[in-house]
């Protein structure tokens, strides 16, 4: 039995004010940072302390949940058939995300600003260290060797005389981790405060608004593909997007809250089953989506990439274009949901692709905590939408 909201009044009474709650945060987190900024840049270690309290309880979440899948499984082919279709899904949805953001960035042209703002700004900590940075975090959040060992000790409980028995207990400490994570979120608000306040303390509105469009334009691009791409297919399988994201809404803002998308996964994993999809599908989409399936860090990298071109006037050919795609799919991979790898990413992307000035990356930098929300709703929403694509192929 899993221990859900309803057990928790206290929790259950939050999320209903949930919403408020996250704009409120947004509002005194800009004003303390306009008004008080020496304060707001020293509120950084709030979200850093949420990060490192969330992230150990997420491995054990979607390991428990994996093994409980391959333990409870009447046919292991049917695990093999529903990754098979994931990652194809995946690697035709992703690279639908970085064409739409290539496209859109052409069409916007957000890259046409004062170049003079990139002088202001001081790249030095950029270039050298973040490469090495971005290795060391793909490997320590990589899911992957974690998927495998549960696959393992999944495989192995499925061929146990009483794996009914056994799997119930690790159905069992999966709630209590939940649980957990629950009562940890509560703290989401605070989280975007402290976040909003360091960055418009850190870095001024006078340096984020010469920018904005190119913020605008990537909150924009993301709404347009989550309505005209995941729109159309699920209105093709009879599911209005809306009243699907209407059932997720608290994931979705503890998502824009935190910044990550990879910290909601359990609690993401959780809700789409009780909404109905099929277990093996909601475990074993998810999981690998929180690394193969970053629709919003496909798109972010893909009109970052064409921001930094446009800003220092580089062109692309049709060649070079399709180069880049190959590369951001590629870079994204592995780029997990944990606030600040998105960034980590374009710096390995940029540097990959040797015709951008890397000290571009500054102007980038100033907006990255805006841009990683984005990011974290947009691949929370992959996510789920993924989730029920699979989940309704396997009806």
């Amino acid at each position: 039995m899993t221990l859900i909201d309803k057990t928790d009044p206290i929790i259950e009474k939050l999320n209903k004010s949930l919403s408020l709650q996250i704009f409120i945060a947004i509002i005194l987190g800009t004003l303390v940072g306009v008004y008080l900024p020496d304060f707001a840049i020293k509120l950084q270690w709030v979200g850093r302390l949420f990060v490192s309290v969330i992230e150990p309880l997420v491995p054990p979440v979607i390991f428990l949940s994996i093994v409980s899948v391959f333990g409870s499984l009447e046919n292991l082919k049917v695990a093999g058939r529903i990754t098979g279709k994931a990652i194809i899904y995946f690697a035709v949805v992703s690279t639908l995300a970085i064409v739409f953001g290539i496209c859109s960035a052409l069409i916007i042209r957000p890259g046409r600003i004062d170049r003079s703002l990139v002088e202001s700004i001081s790249p030095a900590r950029l270039i050298s260290t973040n490469y090495e940075g971005w290795l060391k975090t793909v490997m320590q959040n990589s899911m992957f060797l974690l998927f495998i060992l549960a696959v393992v000790v999944g495989m192995i409980i499925n061929r146990l005389a009483k794996r009914d028995q056994v799997v119930n207990v690790f159905e069992q400490l999966k709630s209590i981790v939940l649980r957990l994570l629950r009562y940890v979120f509560i703290l989401a608000p605070m989280v975007t405060f402290s976040g909003i306040a360091y960055t418009v303390g850190r870095f001024g509105l006078d340096t984020l608004v010469p920018i904005g469009k190119m913020l605008a334009g990537t909150y924009i691009t993301m709404f347009l593909f989550v309505v005209i791409l995941f729109g159309s297919v699920l209105a093709a399988l009879k599911v209005n997007l809306f009243t699907y994201l209407g059932s997720i809404k608290n994931e979705l803002l503890y998502a824009l809250g935190t910044s990550s998308s990879s910290s909601v996964i359990p609690l993401l994993l959780e809700k789409l089953e009780k909404v109905g999809l099929k277990r093996p599908v909601v475990s074993l989409v998810t999981v690998t989506g929180n690394s193969l399936n970053l629709n919003g860090t496909c798109i972010y990298l893909a009109m970052a990439v064409i921001f930094l071109a446009q800003l220092y006037n580089v062109s692309f050919s049709f060649a070079e274009l399709s180069g880049i795609v190959v590369i951001i799919l590629l870079t994204s991979k592995g780029a997990s949901g944990i606030p600040g790898t998105g960034f980590l990413a374009l710096v390995t992307t940029v540097s990959s692709i040797h015709k951008i000035p890397i000290e571009g990356l500054a102007v980038l930098l100033s907006i990255d905590r805006f841009m990683s929300e984005a990011r974290a709703i947009t691949n929370t929403i992959g996510h789920a939408v993924a989730a029920l694509i699979i989940s309704r192929s396997e009806s």
